[in-house]
């Protein structure tokens, strides 16, 4: 017998903590509609993210390595599945909300431009007196109005708890401002969960990646990052010698086990101190409860420094990032004079959000690839990427 809604429901306040957020308990979305039969309403978010057209282009868009340098380096969209998968155990471990979190962590990097934080530094810029733009704020903006689907409403209509994971989603790589309407002083837990699966995310593929594109060696990481360090000897001592690629694998393995070890332990004794009792009462909280230790904090920021010295700022990755920002410019000067050129979406709403923010959204969805092409098609082969 399939199970209704009201019985997976049911099953949240049975199984759940009580300072989860219950899918019952949703502030709803802003256009009324039917609550699905066969799923809670966060489950249907998450459907609704999946199949977003968004969604797909992630697989185009870069992580740190321009897309398509490697057929196993990092895309934004294996790091989004990443990220999710690391979120949902960790809220599996606290019992919360594992639906809210997974969405959370899917949806949280819809709004990223081609070129990963080069291409959104380079539309700030140019942006710059128009409202500018950020990738967080994108995303709300590609599920509340820019995803067109259905027929009564713009977006996706996706749950007021989703949409404040988004709107307060912030990492050490991701420094939003204020969104207005959601002011309340730290998100869900989940919402929590989420910025902090985001980072160990980076942390540990950007190991991977640079280790497997020769940027990175394990000797140098062993003498300049202590968590690596650590890693390392719990590997060795526990399987002796291992070939290349597996002793690397379970050395990142054991660095995301620490990781979510750490958060695991800290946020549980964080939890029992605040005594908090209700989703709501962790929003009105004066610090967020989700943390790593002070320690580890210590070690994951002398390992951010060393992958901003010796991987973002190599010269192989950085350089054809530099020739992406000339040509968002290059494109996004030639829209705003050539503005019948954007795609139609884009082109209808000029009246309503003017020209500046129709060709910023038209170059914001546009993938890696489609974005070179359009370049390549409109001023000749003068920038190279391969």
């Amino acid at each position: 017998m399939p199970r209704y809604r009201l019985e997976l429901e049911e099953n949240e306040r049975r199984t759940f903590a009580a300072f989860a957020q219950f899918s019952g308990d949703t502030r709803g979305r802003k256009f009324s509609e039917e609550p699905p039969l066969w799923r809670t309403h966060y489950q249907r978010d998450r459907d609704r993210v999946i199949h977003s057209r968004a969604f797909r282009r992630l697989e185009y868009k870069t992580q740190v390595f321009l897309n398509g340098t490697g057929d196993h380096l990092r895309t934004r969209l294996t790091h989004t599945i990443e990220v999710s998968a690391i979120a949902r155990n960790i809220a599996s471990a606290l019992r919360l909300n594992t639906d809210l979190v997974e969405t959370i962590a899917l949806a949280h990097d819809l709004g990223h431009s081609p070129f990963g934080h080069k291409g959104e530094t380079v539309l700030n810029q140019l942006m710059r007196g128009h409202g500018g733009f950020e990738h967080n704020h994108h995303s709300l903006r590609i599920v509340e109005e820019l995803e067109q689907k259905y027929p009564n409403f713009a977006g996706l209509n996706l749950s007021w708890e989703v949409l404040e994971g988004l709107a307060k989603h912030q990492t050490a790589f991701d420094r939003p401002g204020v969104k207005k309407g959601f002011v309340a002083k730290n998100p869900s837990l989940e919402a929590q969960i989420a910025n902090l699966a985001d980072e160990i995310t980076y942390y540990s593929h950007d190991l991977d990646d640079g280790l497997d594109s020769g940027l990175l060696s394990e000797k140098e990481l062993c003498r300049h990052v202590r968590l690596w360090a650590h890693a390392t000897q719990i590997v060795k001592n526990e399987f002796g010698k291992l070939a290349d690629e597996s002793r690397r694998y379970f050395i990142i393995r054991t660095i995301i086990d620490l990781q979510i070890a750490d958060v695991l332990a800290t946020s549980e004794r964080l939890i029992d101190a605040a005594n908090v009792q209700s989703a709501d009462e962790v929003r009105r909280f004066a610090r967020p409860l989700i943390q790593y230790s002070p320690e580890r904090r210590k070690l994951n920021l002398e390992l951010r420094q060393y992958l901003y010295k010796n991987l973002y700022f190599n010269a192989v990755v950085n350089e054809p990032h530099i020739r992406a920002k000339q040509l968002l410019k290059d494109l996004f000067g030639y829209y705003l004079k050539h503005p019948k050129e954007i795609g139609e979406h884009a082109r209808k709403r000029i009246r309503k959000i003017g020209k500046h923010r129709a060709v910023c959204d038209y170059i914001a969805g546009m993938t890696d690839r489609y974005a070179i092409a359009e370049h390549k098609k409109l001023f000749g082969d003068k920038l190279k990427f391969a």
